[in-house]
């Protein structure tokens, strides 16, 4: 008769802390992460002295701004398309970081991403509406 063996596998379940989440905006690509700290912000390997008021945004209308770390890593765009990306992924991992900031978040349009995009161009275009000039007669 084979021995029975048994064994008591011990999960630790650690605590999450840090919150993920990626925003865009035009190419811009933004990829932010929060972790509980003093609110410092650092994009881009960069920690800024005086963080744009745009970035911070979703923080102060939920009250948080003093209370998470802000690092983000955005390329492509320009830099309002990447100012518009840290300002959406900050929300929406504000809306990990707590479900009942939800709704505040959402009032304030905040976790809506902007959709709006270049127009491609058009062939027998010069653009992606202007047309070469024409004579009628």
């Amino acid at each position: 008769m084979p021995k029975e063996i048994t064994e008591i596998k011990e999960t630790i379940v650690k605590s999450k802390n840090y919150w993920y989440a990626l925003g865009r905006r035009k190419t811009a690509i933004a990829k932010v992460k929060l972790v509980k700290g003093t609110g410092k912000v650092t994009v881009n390997d960069k920690e800024l002295a005086q963080p744009s008021r745009v970035y911070l945004e979703p923080l102060k209308v939920t009250g948080k701004d003093k209370e998470l770390d802000i690092f983000a890593k955005v390329y492509g765009g320009g830099t309002v398309a990447q100012l518009d990306a840290i300002r959406l992924g900050i929300a929406r991992a504000l809306d990990k970081f707590d479900g009942e900031l939800h709704k505040t978040l959402k009032v304030e349009g905040f976790l809506t991403r902007d959709g709006r995009m270049k127009e491609r161009k058009k062939p027998g275009l010069k653009g992606a509406r202007k047309a070469p000039q024409w004579a009628k007669r």
